[in-house]
């Protein structure tokens, strides 16, 4: 259930109640692809950093370990020891970007782990089926994720057979919400707008899925080689077609200038993998721009990442004894780094929430955009 408490223009501030806890938005969720954030971030650091919603992958934990293990151990919740929400990306992503020899067909997908080079074959009622066995809060719905580039026609037969897919996931995830069994019987469901950079299709699109009722619906295939203002003027043709009542989810992005931009779109959810792997590289973030610690001139820095910031690795160390760790290839180099990113954007989702409450969206993004270079 989504409650939409105010609006800044057309940033939107919401209420997403669920089953295992209540999403305040915008929201950043923190990727943990394969039941984890990669730099040793536990699930008890995420609530310290801020963390609402963690982000797993069903495609990489279907290949390992297993979803009919996670069932067997009680789920997902359970199995990574985390009792707020979580959503599972569909694996729709990963079966296109990751698997070199794939059949795309209207049942579904053929194609090789990653892996081991298993055989494997994801459908709308596999992905869900998956999905459910991990019974995450948050299910995404099994799409087709052309190319980009891609020619009109295969771009609109392609989103043709991700609106087909829909239909089927949406039925498939009822189905099994009714059985006895299931571990989560109120798991949502979020579609996928697509449709590349052609405006026209995904407001077709945006429009036909409109009418089925879903839980929330994300926008996906931006963010994979487009500029910057081709994204934003995409999201400027496409979230007016969608539900103002219900989440709006831009898959994948991005930079902080990119959520500000997305925020003041429409946008309510986020996720992606910046903060922990620009984090891993010496790359951390704060409120006057990207630092990169590696850099010689921080060997001597005794201030913390930023000043102020309240992080758990900014209260105790330095720039110049995380720089050290992270030339050494220490795992507390990457671990300090992570945390502070993290903390950096589920910090700067508060931030926006504040504003957006205040009724100064505009103002506060203006200023945030000066202060960052990222």
């Amino acid at each position: 259930m989504y409650k939409l408490l105010k609006t800044d223009g057309l940033a939107k501030r919401g209420e997403f109640t669920t089953v295992h806890g209540t999403i305040q938005s915008p929201v950043f969720m923190n990727v943990g692809t394969v039941a984890a954030i990669k730099g040793a971030v536990s699930t008890e650091d995420l609530k310290t950093l801020g963390c609402q919603v963690q982000l797993s992958n069903t495609y990489h934990l279907h290949v390992r370990p297993g979803d009919d293990v996670i069932r067997q151990l009680g789920g997902l919740h359970e199995f990574m020891v985390w009792d707020r929400p979580i959503l599972t990306d569909s694996g729709g992503f990963q079966v296109f970007s990751l698997a070199k020899l794939r059949r795309i067909k209207e049942e579904g997908v053929h194609f090789s782990s990653h892996i081991d080079g298993k055989k494997i074959f994801m459908g709308p009622e596999e992905s869900m089926q998956i999905q459910s066995n991990l019974a995450s809060t948050i299910a995404m719905a099994f799409d087709e994720c052309p190319p980009h580039p891609a020619t009109r026609d295969y771009m609109q037969d392609s989103v043709d057979r991700t609106t087909r897919w829909l239909e089927r996931c949406k039925d498939e995830l009822d189905r099994l919400n009714g059985l006895e069994d299931t571990i989560n019987q109120k798991q949502m469901l979020f579609g996928i707008n697509q449709g590349g950079t052609y405006k026209d299709i995904r407001i077709e699109h945006a429009k036909t899925i409109s009418k089925m009722d879903l839980d929330g619906y994300a926008i996906g295939g931006l963010a994979v080689g487009e500029s910057h203002s081709d994204m934003y003027d995409t999201l400027d043709a496409v979230v007016p077609h969608l539900p103002q009542n219900k989440p709006t989810y831009l898959m994948g992005v991005g930079t902080p200038s990119n959520l500000l931009e997305a925020v003041d779109r429409g946008v309510d959810f986020f996720d992606c993998v910046y903060p922990s792997r620009n984090g891993r590289h010496g790359h951390l973030y704060t409120h006057t721009g990207k630092l990169n610690l590696l850099n010689a001139k921080f060997q001597l820095d005794s201030r913390p990442i930023e000043e102020g910031c309240t992080c758990p690795t900014c209260t105790h160390y330095s720039r110049a004894y995380i720089r050290h760790l992270l030339k050494a290839k220490e795992m507390l180099g990457l671990r300090l780094a992570v945390m502070h990113n993290l903390h950096f954007y589920n910090k700067l989702m508060e931030e926006i929430r504040v504003a957006i409450d205040a009724g100064r969206y505009k103002d506060f993004k203006g200023e945030m955009l000066e202060s960052m270079k990222d």
